[in-house]
């Protein structure tokens, strides 16, 4: 269903010849002949009038019982505080000059607010995908590809995470065109909450999605990390007296070793003399105790016994129990040293097995987070107040609030307004894309009546949110408010 605008065809578009509309809501400037869509599939022409495809979006505070919405009638002035206007929806400030698509006055708990609203076109933007798995999924800074194009690259890990940057301006529209569509078509579709595969160079193909677990070179990742090795042995040491004489956690960060680390020592556990590969840094912890691959502890070892250097005759003793288990649990060995003091693997005791799966219950469970990144530049702004700056210094000093699709964002400091926002807390269909390309992002700055005025706000745009449910609300979609979302039109005053 199309959804005209009001006085579109005027600050949207305009007419030619042939019933064809101009549309100017982004660089690309489409020529649109009578019952087309434009490049984007956002515009289109509705005999000879230029029209969003996609429906506004309303926020609903209040849930209606079974989930049915009341339709808006003449006393719309009742939805006040209900409703907050989004910009999925709204139409972007293409070019500089225009004010956004809707700027709507309301009141909140006694105070007036004016929401600015706006769909961005965002070149200089990009996604930070944390992903919850200790397994190698490739070098720092290797490339990601799709389709094989470079999309992004591997960046600096988290505690119990990968981490990988994609998009930006310089895949967007630094490269050939197809890596700009093929970063764009993938950024799109990870931001709308659908699985995208991806490689990297030298390392493991995955399937990515918000808010589900990622699945590495066909392995569908269970849990994240209750820590690290050594944090692992400081955690379960106390579980593990009396059950085994040595413990060795092994993980590609720090392996640990219970009865050298000084958790082990506190107990007044007895030495045991198994030495492991790698670097000692502290005592009970080791450093590169292999490398970085996706077995054990997210090291290619795939024999844990291995990563024993030697035994030391005068400390180990036949018989010593030997648990080797990794910092999800999910891998595990039970030895004990035979006369020769060589480890063999034996049966599991039910309490030792008890403490492994300790372990796992204490792990999260492991899930892809995708945050979208972005700076909000002067055109934009410039749909807000006719001094930019001015916007800028009020999202700074907190007089604005700044929501993407009703979501809360986080700022970033120093110049300009550099957020992120997490994908899952947007409504469906909250992304789109331009021809540029670009991804289009809603954007909503709510404040004070009184701050607007004093930003220098396009006051003569303001529209009453009655008015605009009245104009709109029969045709808009109607979302309830993510529950975990606080309610965005709640300004600092409100």
């Amino acid at each position: 269903m199309l959804s005209s605008m009001t006085d579109s065809t005027e600050k949207f578009g305009a007419r030619e010849a042939d019933g064809i509309v101009r549309c100017d809501a982004c660089p690309v400037l489409c020529r649109i002949r009578p019952g087309r869509a434009g490049a984007c599939s956002r515009y289109a022409n509705e005999n000879g009038a230029l029209v969003r495809t996609d429906p506004l979006v309303l926020l609903e505070r209040t849930v209606e019982a079974g989930g049915t919405v009341v339709p808006f009638a003449a006393n719309a002035e009742d939805w006040d505080g209900r409703i907050f206007v989004t910009a999925i929806g709204a139409g972007t400030t293409y070019p500089d000059y225009k004010p956004a698509p809707f700027i709507v006055g309301s009141t909140h708990a006694g105070v007036d607010t004016v929401t600015v609203v706006t769909e961005g076109i965002f070149s200089y933007c990009g996604l930070k995908v944390k992903i919850d798995t200790d397994r190698h999924l490739g070098s720092e800074t290797a490339a990601v590809r799709h389709q094989g194009e470079q999309i992004g690259h591997v960046t600096t890990a988290e505690y119990g995470s990968q981490m990988l940057s994609l998009g930006g301006v310089h895949h967007l529209t630094g490269g050939s065109k197809r890596e700009g569509n093929v970063t764009c078509a993938a950024m799109l579709a990870l931001c709308e909450k659908q699985a995208v595969e991806v490689t990297i160079d030298g390392g493991a193909t995955l399937t990515i999605q918000a808010g589900a677990a990622p699945i590495v070179n066909g392995h569908v990742e269970q849990r994240m990390r209750v820590g690290c090795g050594s944090a692992t042995v400081g955690i379960f040491a106390q579980q593990w007296q009396g059950h085994v004489d040595e413990v060795i956690v092994v993980d590609d960060h720090i392996t640990g070793v219970l009865t050298e680390h000084q958790a082990g020592a506190c107990l007044g556990m007895r030495r045991a003399g198994i030495r492991v590969r790698g670097r000692r840094s502290t005592p009970g912890r080791y450093f590169q105790v292999a490398s970085p691959g996706t077995g054990w502890g997210g090291t290619d070892i795939t024999d844990p016994l291995s990563i024993i250097e030697s035994i030391d005759p005068a400390l180990a003793w036949p018989g010593l129990r030997l648990l080797l288990t990794t910092t999800t649990g999910e891998d595990s060995l039970y030895c004990e040293l035979d006369e020769a003091l060589h480890p063999v693997p034996r049966p599991m005791p039910d309490a030792v097995a008890a403490t492994v799966a300790r372990i796992g219950e204490n792990c999260e469970p492991a899930l892809t987070s995708i945050l979208f990144m972005a700076g909000a530049g002067g055109s934009l702004r410039a749909g807000v107040t006719e001094n930019p700056i001015l916007l800028t210094r009020g999202v700074r000093d907190a007089l604005v609030r700044v929501t993407m699709g009703g979501a809360p964002c986080t700022l970033w400091p120093g110049g300009g307004i550099t957020l992120m926002v997490d994908v899952l807390r947007l409504p469906a269909r909250a992304f789109g894309s331009v021809p540029t390309p670009a991804i289009v992002a809603p954007i909503e700055f709510t404040m004070r009546a009184d701050i607007f005025a004093a930003l220098g706000g396009h006051a003569g745009q303001v529209v009453p949110l009655a008015r605009l449910l009245a104009e709109q609300g029969g045709a808009a979609r109607i979302e309830a408010a993510h529950a975990d979302n606080p309610w965005p039109a709640q300004t600092s005053s409100g």
